[in-house]
């Protein structure tokens, strides 16, 4: 839910969430059903409990289907399933990621292509997938979750970085395709947001004070400002906005 503004057009829009049940992706949603859209998510883990607790707080279930997105076959027959609970997906947010830590000199091919299975793969298959439904709707939004560190270059996990620099590309090539069939495609490029799983593995006091003194705003990030930017990209309050970077990161990576 956000205090800052309602977007009247994401009501009883059909939403399809990745990773949809933990993290920023339990806020995403919990952001959607707010504004009254009818969320779909999928998530690797079991989702029941937190589809209880939305189902209490505004009477009505997401739809959850466990799904591995490393399953590209599994990950295609739910989005058919939320289209044909909730009608076609007119918002893909392509949110699920992994960013275990790793280094260059450890990873074996079948982690590299586990890596992308998981952070770059999901991306193409999901946006292939939904494209015929949203022409006939009348258009969509597809959101792409990049990361700000592929911009800052960060060390310590090459392959997801080199998956999130490759969301950019996509993002771009999939908006100039599908844009005569006004579906817009923009990628959200959000900076460190402390979810709980963050500060489990790997935030320290130190790390912690180091990032935020290479941010231009003074305060750390948490879910709700990547839920809100979520929610413009999906509304047509940014209608003739495609083939972009939005960068919510507090003012660390520059794009223009």
């Amino acid at each position: 839910m956000t205090q800052y503004a309602t977007f009247h057009d994401l009501k009883d829009q059909s939403v399809y969430i990745t990773g949809g049940g933990s993290g920023i992706g339990a806020s995403l949603t919990e952001g959607f059903m707010a504004a009254g859209a009818k969320v779909a998510f999928v998530q690797r883990s079991d989702s029941t409990e937190f589809c209880d607790q939305m189902e209490q707080k505004f009477g009505t279930r997401p739809l959850f289907m466990k799904c591995d997105i490393t399953d590209v076959a599994r990950l295609e027959e739910t989005l058919d399933e939320a289209a044909a609970v909730h009608g076609p997906v007119t918002v893909l947010v392509n949110n699920a990621a992994n960013d275990v830590r790793h280094k260059t000199a450890e990873m074996s091919v079948d982690d590299w292509d586990w890596n992308h299975a998981v952070n770059l793969r999901p991306h193409f298959f999901t946006t292939k997938h939904v494209v015929a439904g949203m022409k006939a709707a009348g258009g969509g939004a597809i959101i792409n979750f990049s990361s700000a560190s592929y911009g800052m270059g960060n060390a310590g996990y090459p392959a997801y970085v080199a998956a999130k620099a490759g969301i950019i590309g996509l993002t771009r090539t999939h908006a100039r395709e599908f844009g005569p069939d006004n579906i817009r495609v923009n990628a959200l490029v959000p900076g460190w947001v402390l979810t709980e799983r963050q500060m489990e593995l790997w935030a320290t006091e130190e790390g912690l004070k180091e990032h935020l003194a290479g941010q231009c705003l003074k305060e750390h990030l948490v879910p709700q400002d990547v839920v809100d930017a979520t929610l413009f990209l999906a509304s047509k309050a940014s209608r003739m906005m495609t083939a972009q970077a939005m960068v919510v990161d507090g003012g660390v990576v520059f794009t223009g």
